[in-house]
């Protein structure tokens, strides 16, 4: 009652996800599926990082989520990282396309908890929903983006 809420990620998780996104690229996984949970990674960052500030416009989680997608794809450009010629899905570099995907995918599954809250007042279905409603919906976004990718390569 006298405790704001708080609408931060949770900092282990925030951890976990940059170890693995480490671990996946030098096992060769492919860059658009590492890109959808860099993205991931970028947006849980943004909203735990908004949930320090004092501001009242600056703890919006959503316009930081957006600063760091285009401050990632700005020095992915800019270190030649991104836009090599054979790197791409439907014509896209695979690494915009995933940060894209990741990002939209991160947001939506964040606006989801939410909209569970409010039409709860406030609590939850089930225990650790905001890590649960994420973490399900990327992995489910990877497995489909790993069969298409697998399908437009026949």
């Amino acid at each position: 009652m006298f405790i704001p809420p708080v609408y931060a990620q949770c900092p282990v998780c925030v951890v976990t996800v940059g170890g693995g996104l480490f671990i996946a690229k030098k096992l060769g996984i492919d860059d658009l599926l590492v890109s959808i949970w860099l993205s991931a990674l970028n947006t849980a960052i943004a909203f735990w990082f908004a949930s320090f500030m004092k501001n009242k416009l600056l703890k919006n989680g959503f316009g930081w989520a957006i600063a760091f997608y285009l401050l990632t794809i700005g020095t992915l450009f800019f270190t030649k990282q991104i836009g090599h010629k054979y790197n791409t899905f439907l014509g896209t570099d695979k690494v915009v396309a995933g940060m894209t995907i990741g990002f939209i995918i991160s947001l939506a599954a964040i606006i989801v908890d939410r909209i569970i809250r409010i039409k709860n007042k406030g609590k939850v279905l089930f225990y650790y929903q905001k890590v649960v409603i994420p973490v399900a919906t990327l992995f489910l976004t990877t497995l489909i983006f790993m069969y298409i990718m697998k399908f437009i390569k026949r």
